[in-house]
């Protein structure tokens, strides 16, 4: 049962920190995306023998820069080539400068029941440095809209650590996101990737190296923050609402990300998607054109592909696992899966960590300790081969 990611390359501006495969300016291929995206995931779903499919996420991009009959195509493609649970999570980004109430309709019609919107700070300044389109007004009617629309599920994404970012502006902005009373928080530390615009203001001076110490400053707050409005922190950068459920996670958990974070099967359509399934893993060019091109004749190109593992599947699981705050690894899940107890494999990585008090090991899980959520990285990368 995979879960699917559907690619849409396209923004109205892209941001100056934004590495992600995506472009501005192509509304004219807005069409032949739409259409070549929706045959490609047809006929990939139908060679499969349609399987069921418990997430889908619609990401990028921007995909509300979408028409609304891009979407339908787009969506008829899935219906057709695979069988969407009736309780299936079905989520779509936003732009709070790209949607407006017709959108929102448009995708609750198609099945959507979960928008993660790219907010990413209340303060104007902020929003100005990160490139965003929207203020912070329209980012709360945005919010209103999808509301009224029937929404009960919303993701708002920040971004904090920025060059000088002053603390309380931090603390404005999580304390105006919290008002809105959405159902999950994604917060997540800027970083400076190669080939960005951002990259080039750094290299040359004209904006400082973001400060990890000011960075994990700010995220203890956030930490704080949201622990006192009630939010659950399942894992580093998600927070989420709702009871705990039998699985030790708020209801209002990401589903699809859980996907990734347990190591499980996905598949990845458009332009620099990536997919894992049966035992091996791929990409899709990167290419807009060749995307539009390949997949209209039935043959999107690969960048790469490789076979997964058992070693790597099984270090690949605890790095991944081991986000998930609350639950980490799950023992039992893991022996299933590898016929090996997780504490065997990596017995003397978690004795390492254990002394440090970085990792705790009870009969049902291996998962950091709030000592780890800064240092996550270093404890992950010790269980890759």
């Amino acid at each position: 049962m995979p879960a699917l990611y559907l690619h849409i390359p396209f923004c109205q501006r892209k941001c100056p920190y934004c590495d992600f495969n995506t472009y501005a300016g192509r509304e004219a291929r807005f069409s032949a995306y739409a259409a070549a995206l929706a045959a490609d995931i047809e006929r990939a779903g139908i060679e499969l023998g349609e399987p069921e499919a418990a997430t889908l996420f619609l990401g990028g991009g921007t995909p509300t820069v979408l028409e609304p009959e891009q979407l339908r195509q787009i969506m008829t493609g899935v219906r057709t080539g695979f069988a969407l649970r009736e309780d299936a999570e079905l989520t779509s980004e936003a732009n709070p400068g790209t949607v407006d109430q017709a959108r929102f309709q448009t995708l609750r019609q198609l099945g959507f029941n979960r928008l993660s919107m790219g907010v990413q700070s209340f303060d104007a300044g902020e929003l100005a440095f990160l490139g965003r389109i929207h203020n912070a007004d329209e980012a709360e009617r945005a919010f209103s809209l999808a509301r009224q629309v029937g929404f009960t599920n919303i993701n708002l994404d920040f971004i904090f650590g920025l060059p000088h970012q002053r603390p309380e502006t931090w603390a404005d902005t999580l304390r105006r996101a919290v008002e809105l009373n959405p159902e999950h928080l994604s917060l997540y530390s800027l970083i400076v990737e190669d080939g960005t615009p951002l990259a080039g203001w750094v290299a040359r001076g004209q904006v400082s190296e973001p400060d990890p110490d000011l960075a994990a400053d700010l995220y203890e707050v956030a930490c704080e923050t949201l622990a006192e409005a009630g939010y659950c922190h399942y894992e580093i950068s998600n927070w989420a609402r709702g009871p705990i459920e039998a699985n030790g996670l708020p209801r209002s958990a990401s589903r699809h990300n859980l996907v990734y974070w347990r190591n499980e099967s996905y598949l990845g359509f458009g332009p620099g998607a990536h997919s894992s399934l049966a035992g091996r893993r791929w990409s899709v060019g990167r290419s807009v054109e060749g995307y539009i091109k390949s997949a209209s004749e039935g043959a999107p190109s690969r960048d790469y592909e490789e076979a997964i593992t058992t070693d790597l599947a099984m270090g690949e699981t605890m790095m991944l696992g081991l986000r998930l705050l609350e639950i980490g690894v799950d023992r039992a899940a893991f022996r299933a899966r590898f016929g090996v107890d997780v504490t065997e494999v990596y017995a003397r990585e978690l004795a390492g960590f254990q002394a440090r008090g970085w990792v705790e090991t009870t009969d049902a899980h291996v998962r950091l300790t709030p000592q780890a959520w800064l240092v996550g990285n270093e404890v992950f990368a010790e269980f890759l081969p």
